[in-house]
């Protein structure tokens, strides 16, 4: 199951994130600018996927009870973010292009294509790319999706702790590991008499990181050369949340309020060669290798709400939440929970 859900998750978002981003690099210095601007998305979506479905109810377990849930959340993108302005990230006057409007990766429709003019080599050089397709049609709902399989364990002092992990796994060219670490204390005895009804309230914090390798391997097109090319993601999310839940016999209303913050990295490590094409007969093509050419980092935060049901029959349970966020998410799945 744990592979299954996860090889789901980077077959369908991250493989296709990496299609064709090594050509961005013919643009040189404004190769990090269009990539960043091309996977915001995607940079987005995941730190809000991951930060939801930490919880489905506020009533922590008796001392040693647990739960074991299955669940995946979906941020959605907004269709504003469906395309980005090239004229808007300040690119070089090396680089012009046939149209301003281009699909991000959550996006569909035409892409812009990016013509580029420098020296190189003491020569002067130009070349054209297509940017790369956004991947709007292949996306559930078009949101960015995040399985989690989560464990939860009743501690004294009424708290729970609860575990995400997910071990690398994955294709020969992608793989990626998943870990997540979550402390929810329960506070309703703070309340005095409102302890003795089915409400029950609590604070929530929670950490989750998630790493993907991408292998790019050996690619020999006539504009670029790769050897030992890759693309590694990293990501780290950190989620605060106030929760209360009215616990009734069959059905559990729950709901909380808090901030999701996070940040993201890729590497896009390996060797690179680009050709350019001077227009001189005598010397028609020049080339330029670089290395691991460059580093993107992106940080988001938002605050929230969450409105949540949950069913149960003896120890299963059967939840749906939707949380209001920069990325609105909607986040669903079943969980064993005993005592």
């Amino acid at each position: 199951m744990k592979k299954l859900l996860l090889s789901l998750f980077i077959c369908t978002t991250v493989s296709s994130y990496g299609q064709e981003l090594e050509t961005i690099l013919l643009a040189r210095e404004d190769a990090a600018k269009i990539t960043n601007a091309y996977l915001q998305p995607a940079f987005k979506g995941f730190i809000y996927s991951m930060n939801s479905g930490w919880y489905h109810t506020a009533k922590v377990h008796k001392k040693f009870g647990f739960d074991i849930t299955i669940g995946a959340s979906a941020s959605f993108i907004p269709e504003e973010e469906e395309i980005f302005d090239l004229m808007s990230i300040e690119l070089s006057n090396n680089t012009t292009f046939n149209t301003s409007i281009t699909p991000t990766v959550g996006g569909d429709g035409a892409p812009a294509t990016i013509n580029y003019q420098s020296t190189v080599m003491g020569q002067n050089v130009s070349t054209s790319f297509q940017m790369p397709n956004g991947v709007k049609e292949e996306l559930p709902l078009n949101s960015v999706p995040a399985p989690s399989i989560q464990v939860g364990v009743g501690l004294p002092f009424k708290l729970d702790v609860m575990l995400r992990y997910t071990p690398k796994v994955g294709s020969n060219n992608v793989e990626g590991d998943v870990f997540g670490f979550g402390l929810k204390k329960e506070i309703t005895d703070w309340l005095g008499i409102v302890g003795k009804t089915p409400f029950h309230l609590s604070v929530l914090a929670a950490y989750s990181n998630m790493n993907v390798d991408y292998t790019i391997g050996n690619v020999n097109s006539q504009e670029i050369t790769t050897r030992n090319a890759q693309a590694e993601f990293n990501l780290n999310a950190y989620t605060f949340q106030a929760i209360a839940s009215v616990n009734l016999p069959v059905v559990n209303f729950y709901g909380g309020v808090g901030f999701n913050s996070g940040n993201t990295t890729l590497n896009m490590l390996g060797e690179y060669t680009l050709t350019y094409n001077t227009g001189n007969p005598v010397l028609p093509n020049v080339s330029e290798t670089i290395n691991d050419p460059f580093s993107l980092k992106e940080s988001v935060s938002s605050f929230n709400a969450t409105i949540g049901a949950r069913f149960s029959l003896g120890f299963f349970k059967l939840f749906g939440s939707y949380t209001l966020q920069e990325y609105g998410t909607l986040n669903a799945g079943i969980a064993f929970s005993f005592r």
